[in-house]
């Protein structure tokens, strides 16, 4: 072996590893030499679960939460379920929120009023929109596909429009007046020239 220059480390690598066995036991040395026909299978296990819900929506209803901690908290997103209190003012059990295709937290519990509020007519609005048909029943009909009610995003609070631009940047209106200033005594020297003759 050659030694490294500088204070690096010593070249060491072991490349005769017994992958099965070894004195301290199985290594338990794993290859993914079947991922191409995992993804397939998983693809079509996706579609065969859709096909057999139809036209139920694959994913469920969520609520929308605010982020845990200080720094994240103003940031709305989905959360794992609704909450046991959420689901009595909107009228309904978690036994058949869960039938419907509504995700149910029972360890989730509301801090504030206006979060229960937002979540409650969530789950109204679904309600209203919700058709179930018995069981075993053949029905034809457009499956939705990924998030089921996806949260809007708010609004910009600042917009661009309402700043005014200036025709000429500070920047350009500084870099004129550096030259200016530069050439300033040559100005002065060729006007001096200029007199006497």
């Amino acid at each position: 072996k050659t030694m490294v220059k500088h204070n690096n480390v010593v070249p060491n690598a072991h490349f005769h590893k017994k992958w099965a066995n070894s004195s301290r036991g199985p290594l338990g040395v794993k290859v993914n030499l079947n991922q191409a026909q995992k993804k397939k299978s998983r693809r079509v296990k996706r579609a065969a679960k859709a096909a057999a819900i139809a036209p139920a929506p694959l994913d469920k209803l969520r609520p929308a939460v605010h982020c845990p901690t200080q720094r994240y908290n103003a940031k709305v997103r989905l959360g794992k379920g609704f909450s046991l209190a959420e689901l009595k003012a909107a009228g309904i059990t978690a036994a058949y929120a869960q039938t419907v295709g509504i995700a149910v937290d029972k360890r989730r519990s509301n801090k504030s009023e206006e979060a229960m509020n937002v979540n409650v007519e969530r789950l109204k609005t679904y309600l209203g929109n919700l058709v179930v048909f018995k069981k075993g029943m053949k029905v034809e009909g457009t499956q939705v596909k990924g998030v089921v009610m996806p949260l809007a995003k708010p609004a910009a609070g600042i917009v661009m429009g309402d700043v005014e631009v200036p025709a000429e940047s500070s920047f350009i209106t500084m870099r004129k007046a550096r030259v200016e200033t530069k050439l300033d005594g040559l100005y002065k020297g060729a006007a001096i020239r200029k007199a006497k003759e």
